[in-house]
């Protein structure tokens, strides 16, 4: 029988305000997706003692930083432009705390979104603020009247993502405004909207089974193919996790 590896998941985290008390929560189609990859979930709400991030890790055979509120640039030393909407401080300094632990064990990793951006930004890479000023002939990448909002792909074909979408067409689902600058060392780009802006980079490191998406496969709006990336992610973290144990024996 196949190992099914343990698929950790950072919770976001809201608050309080006024009558309704602070909460962590997760989109449902983010462990929805793990499980019917072959994974199984385990939800981290935001933890800042980094002996707990550790011993929760040691658990874990691979790791999907999710999407949410914007990054703070002031924490990466620039200044805030007037569109971000931040995340809580408080889950804010859970992802960086526990994004630069996954690096330091090459644990294999899966950002989408936010969680693409900030594995970006921990290796060395930067970020666009605001793509309606920055990139200003660029598509639409966000549509607040429309959650299921979605734009073309086009992807490198020696890649994964390039192995689960194929040729032809490709429609994705979108919404930011942040998009990746720079790409930090050790990645490359395997997805663009066809306006340049990235949506896809992979580890090209030997020992660091890592990809990024800046659209969501978790989303209602995915399509069939979508749940592919979790497949081939869940499918890697087992075979690696499968190598280990029989180094081990």
């Amino acid at each position: 029988m196949s190992l099914k590896p343990i698929i950790g998941l950072n919770a976001d985290f809201r608050n309080a305000a006024r009558s309704t008390p602070a909460f962590s929560f997760l989109a449902a189609g983010y462990f929805q997706s793990v499980i019917k990859a072959g994974g199984i979930p385990v939800v981290l709400p935001p933890l800042h003692d980094e002996e707990s991030i550790h011993a929760a890790l040691d658990t874990m055979h691979g790791f999907i930083l999710i999407g949410g509120g914007d990054l703070d640039p002031r924490n990466d030393g620039y200044v805030k432009h007037p569109s971000v909407r931040e995340m809580a401080p408080v889950r804010e300094k859970f992802d960086r705390l526990l994004m630069n632990e996954i690096a330091e064990r090459r644990m294999p990793v899966f950002g989408i979104g936010t969680g693409m951006q900030l594995m970006n930004i921990s290796q060395g890479g930067n970020l666009f603020f605001h793509l309606p000023e920055d990139l200003p002939d660029a598509v639409p990448h966000r549509d607040a009247q429309d959650l299921n909002h979605r734009h073309s792909l086009n992807v490198e074909s020696d890649s994964l993502v390039g192995r689960v979408f194929g040729d032809g067409e490709i429609r994705v689902s979108s919404r930011h405004h942040m998009a990746i600058d720079e790409v930090a060392a050790g990645f490359r780009v395997t997805a663009r909207c066809p306006d340049g802006v990235i949506e896809a980079i992979e580890s090209e490191m030997m020992d660091w089974f890592a990809l990024g998406t800046q659209f969501h496969p978790e989303s209602g709006a995915a399509s069939a193919l979508d749940i592919r990336l979790f497949e081939e992610f869940v499918d890697g973290v087992r075979e690696r996790a499968e190598n280990e144990l029989r180094l081990v024996a």
